[in-house]
């Protein structure tokens, strides 16, 4: 009896999504709504947002674009999470400090404030267009292209 063996290596690793990185220091709904302005896409947020371990939440925005079959995710890199602290001292009192800690959903980007991915079945061939329209508008510093076979983090891009 013969054994047949599939390999589905080279099938997992393609890459079916575009990754770009926007620096700038607006409030997340401000940048969906700049977005859906001059690209004239539909951002809404999503009722749930991204949790990991019930620790960190990073809000998303999201659009499926059904005539190009082209879906839309704007995330946020950076969590801040307050936690208390007691600190015990020599004296009467014990006190409670809050602390501000920063988890990234992709810690070797720690820079990047907003992740736009847009994934299509088909090769995105618009990616320079869109790129030039973000970095058209005033209040986002810069914006880039990320290599994903460089992130190391992949499964917190996995949104679904």
């Amino acid at each position: 009896m013969a054994i047949h063996k599939l390999a589905l290596d080279d099938v997992l690793d393609e890459v079916s999504y575009t990754l770009l990185a926007i620096h700038c220091s607006l409030e997340d709904y401000r940048v969906a709504y700049l977005l859906n302005k001059n690209l004239n896409i539909h951002l809404k947020r999503k009722p749930t947002d991204i949790d990991f371990n019930g620790r960190t939440r990073y809000p998303i925005f999201e659009w499926n674009d059904t005539k190009q079959r082209v879906s839309w995710n704007l995330v946020s890199n950076i969590c801040k999470v307050d936690s208390l602290q007691t600190t015990v001292q020599n004296s009467l009192f014990n006190t409670q400090d809050t602390i501000t800690k920063t988890a990234f959903l992709l810690p070797e980007y720690r820079q990047v404030n907003y992740l736009l991915k847009i994934e299509n079945e088909f090769s995105f061939s618009k990616e320079k267009y869109i790129l030039n329209q973000i970095l058209s508008i005033p209040q986002i510093v810069t914006a880039y292209s990320i290599n994903s076979s460089a992130i190391k983090s992949k499964d917190n891009l996995i949104f679904n």
